[in-house]
């Protein structure tokens, strides 16, 4: 880990930078003072092909000063720009400044198009259809790379288009939920659980709970033990959106459906994660991409503006 943390690669990678760029001017210095033993008809001796003979002609100036000005330049830039090892530059320019200034420039070029929505409410925004336009297309820049492009979800992936929230549909919690992100973390429950045994049965009475097909007997067996997930799950298995704890009692299926697919989950549990979206959208895109997601599946409460 030492290397990580010291500053020897900095170093190593500036001397070799200069090295190079002296050495450079070194040889084009001792080439242009090197001198050559030649014939009378200035050539060097060396013939090919019985007539091809070899001149002692010195560079062409404009290729020498070329050269020179190349190495100077090289060095100018080095100085005020990062290529040192560590050395920032004078003028401390970096890549993600000059990002950073790039979508500071375009968020205030694209501002008065968003003007007219911060002080319209969620539902009416759904409503408009400029702003689901926009919506859309913010939807599909930063979103349905994981929900797809008919943000439907998949596999671990929440369909937006269903009523189910795992932390509440609200557009205030949709809101927060782009704004902060959310890790959803279960824990494994096998040990809480008991044997293999109980945790079948388990994932036959959490299958029971959606009326899912199940063995009734093992569902009976599994009651007793859904107790250590009750606490995060609801007695009812109802969920608890302030946990980010699923519905277990509808037939919305997050990480698949099944025996082996619960028994999965209860022997490894799951980590899922949203990354919070306020480092890369302004308020107004927030506001407009949370109305937005909150249309998918409220269509009917959309308030349609003329």
């Amino acid at each position: 880990m030492s290397d990580f943390t010291s500053n020897f690669w900095s170093v190593y990678i500036a001397g070799i930078t200069l090295v190079g760029i002296f050495a450079c001017m070194l040889l084009l210095w001792f080439s242009g003072q090197a001198k050559a033993m030649t014939a009378n008809d200035n050539t060097t001796g060396h013939v090919w092909d019985g007539d091809l003979r070899e001149m002692n002609n010195p560079l062409p100036r404009w290729w020498v000063w070329l050269f020179i000005i190349t190495t100077i330049f090289a060095l100018i830039y080095l100085a005020l720009y990062p290529g040192l090892g560590s050395f920032a530059g004078k003028l401390g320019w970096t890549q993600a400044g000059q990002y950073d200034a790039e979508v500071a420039k375009g968020n205030k070029e694209v501002e008065p198009l968003y003007a007219r929505f911060n002080g319209m409410k969620p539902e009416e925004v759904a409503g408009d259809s400029q702003a689901m336009a926009i919506g859309e297309r913010l939807f599909m820049n930063n979103c349905s790379q994981c929900h797809g492009s008919d943000a439907r979800g998949s596999k671990g992936f929440p369909n937006l288009t269903d009523p189910d929230s795992l932390y509440g549909g609200a557009p205030d919690k949709i809101k927060e939920t782009l704004v902060q992100g959310r890790i959803g973390n279960m824990p494994p429950m096998a040990a809480a659980v008991g044997t293999p045994d109980d945790v079948r049965n388990v994932a036959h009475y959490v299958m029971s709970l959606s009326n899912s097909p199940h063995d009734s007997l093992k569902a009976s067996l599994g009651k007793a033990k859904f107790g250590a997930c009750a606490a995060c799950h609801g007695v009812d298995g109802k969920g608890n959106q302030a946990l980010g704890a699923p519905n277990l009692t509808d037939d919305i299926w997050l990480h698949g459906w099944g025996e082996n697919a619960i028994v999965a989950i209860v022997n490894n549990g799951k980590v899922n994660q949203m990354p919070a979206q306020a480092d890369k959208l302004t308020e107004s895109q927030i506001h407009v991409l949370a109305s937005y997601v909150w249309g998918l599946s409220n269509k009917a409460g959309a308030t349609a503006l003329k």
